[in-house]
């Protein structure tokens, strides 16, 4: 029985290994982030933004190949994105964006994300009598 369970073991560890890991090979960084400003600057962005847990309010930081991909032009208050990238000392430095559903977040931004999505909701609506 021991004989068949160390390959399983030896797997499930590289598994864990693989996905605790959130610094990737060439020094990038894996973030998660929640807008927390309507962009008026899309090269520095105010977010919300989470590396290894930690969340703290810092300025997205966009490249000139950044500021061209289309997720980054209609970047709005609210959305949630998964990043890669580099700290600095004026914020984020943005390499790769992808946008996510603010499920996905983790959970030291998911009530951020949903603080803000309701906020969003309820400031766009149209008072009724």
């Amino acid at each position: 029985m021991t004989s068949r369970a160390a390959p399983l073991l030896m797997l499930f560890g590289f598994l864990l290994l693989g996905t605790a890991s959130t610094v990737q090979a060439d020094g990038e960084i894996l973030a998660f982030a929640v807008v927390s400003e309507a962009p008026k600057d899309k090269a520095r962005v105010a977010a919300k933004v989470s590396i290894h847990d930690a969340v703290s309010d810092m300025k997205l930081l966009a490249s000139e190949t950044i500021l061209n991909n289309l997720i980054w032009k209609k970047l709005e208050i609210c959305h949630a994105m998964k990043l890669h990238g580099f700290k600095a000392a004026e914020g984020f430095q943005v390499v790769t964006v992808h946008v996510i559903d603010a499920g996905m977040l983790p959970m030291s931004l998911q009530s951020f994300a949903g603080d803000c999505l309701i906020k969003k909701a309820i400031e766009s609506m149209p008072l009724v009598d």
